[in-house]
């Protein structure tokens, strides 16, 4: 099939349900990332609170480079980390602005959004590299497979993304923080249990991108796209 015809795409405006798409995946994205201060533990599974939400934020990363493409899934990503960003520097500058003198919660508004920069550095690092390779993977297995096998490649993808974000996060955010019996067990329990959600979700993903290609009339094939992650 000719390239004009497997990318039969409408004119941006008409695409209804992209902003909706986008929306979501930057709130899962800051979410996560305000939950993720917390370390949780259960039973044999340890790892922060961002990790309950945060697999959607990949979830949603397929869907927009399954059905709109790289290009697009690109511009999101550098929403959502420009959003980030901006999130991060507001409760760095509103922490160190001095407290109200009837205002006795300056020590928690530090523990709980005081982010360190070491921290803040991490996840911005992670969550770059990591939504890059997930949808690089993405789109080159779905021209590989020329659209068949959807499965396998959000499966793929991800098993890919989230290796390299639980990866890179851990090692900035945590050597020399905790012992590494701990760091390990964390590094572990986030990815199996992230990886564990696609998984789990793909009957889902299946559904939607089935919806968005009928409804958006957008089924897009990344033949001649330049992957550079810093091309906008």
């Amino acid at each position: 099939m000719e390239q004009a015809e497997r990318n039969e795409q409408r004119r941006p405006g008409e695409l209804r349900f992209y902003p909706i798409i986008v929306g979501l995946f930057v709130a899962v994205l800051l979410i996560s990332n305000i939950a993720s201060v917390k370390i949780v533990e259960l039973g044999p599974l340890v790892f922060d609170g961002g990790t309950i939400l945060f697999p959607l934020a990949y979830i949603f990363g397929d869907i927009l480079t399954e059905v709109y493409g790289y290009k697009r899934a690109r511009k999101v990503i550098w929403t959502g980390f420009a959003s980030a960003a901006l999130m991060s520097a507001v409760f760095l500058v509103v922490g160190a602005l001095p407290a109200a003198g009837g205002w006795p919660d300056q020590a928690a508004y530090d523990t709980i959004l005081g982010f360190v920069p070491r921290l803040v550095l991490a996840s911005l690092i992670a969550y770059f590299a990591g939504e890059f390779t997930n949808s690089f993977v993405l789109a080159k297995m779905k021209v590989m497979s020329r659209g068949r096998n959807l499965w396998q490649r959000t499966i793929g993808s991800t098993i890919a993304g989230q290796a390299v974000d639980t990866t890179v996060f851990a090692a900035i955010a945590f050597i020399g923080v905790l012992p590494t019996e701990t760091l390990i067990a964390l590094v572990v329990s986030n990815y199996a249990f992230k990886v564990g959600v696609e998984v789990l979700f793909t009957p889902a993903t299946y559904a939607i991108t089935g919806f968005l290609k009928k409804e958006e009339k957008m089924d897009y094939y990344d033949y001649d796209t330049d992957f550079s992650p810093f091309r906008l």
